[in-house]
């Protein structure tokens, strides 16, 4: 019964092999689609409640952070992580993995962050009765930019750098 399916081959497709060389464009452009989805969702939640009453401004925080922590991640190649680099930069891989570490640090931060948002006032206490939105915003803001950096730092190969 085990080889039973041997023999059968799959046809491939041709447009595989295009997808896979355009792997980075592809990956680039999903990681900046979230990002400007992320920054359009809270941007239009602050248009449509701008009353500080409803929707405090220090909630803007935790997208600053995300999108600070966007940046971080992305500024260090998985080489330099891995040490395959030639130069050594300033403090060498173990800067990067610490860089990189404190990226992801602030990026679990705001999101969680942003989950504490949600269900704190706007869930729990209902501190807005008619104005769920803004807390429903603020958490997809940094969902989205929180997995923008994710596709855009492990979707991208760098290979075709070298």
């Amino acid at each position: 019964m085990s080889g039973c399916l041997e023999y059968v081959e799959c046809p491939r497709c041709e447009c595989i092999d295009t997808v896979a060389e355009k792997r980075n464009l592809i990956a680039s452009v999903a990681a900046g689609i979230l990002f400007f989805a992320g920054w359009w969702i809270i941007i239009d939640a602050a248009a449509t409640v701008p009353s500080n009453d409803d929707f405090k401004h220090a909630y803007h925080t935790c997208g600053v952070l995300s999108t600070v922590a966007f940046f971080m991640i992305n500024a260090i190649s998985n080489a330099q992580v891995r040490g395959d680099t030639m130069g050594t930069g300033c403090m060498g891989q173990t800067g990067a993995r610490v860089w990189l570490f404190i990226g992801f640090f602030l990026a679990f931060g705001a999101l969680i962050a942003a989950c504490w948002i949600l269900f704190g006032p706007y869930v729990v206490h209902k501190c807005c009765d008619d104005h769920l939105w803004p807390g429903i915003a603020v958490f997809l803001q940094n969902t989205f930019i929180f997995f923008g950096g994710i596709v855009f730092k492990f979707g991208r190969t760098e290979e075709l750098w070298e």
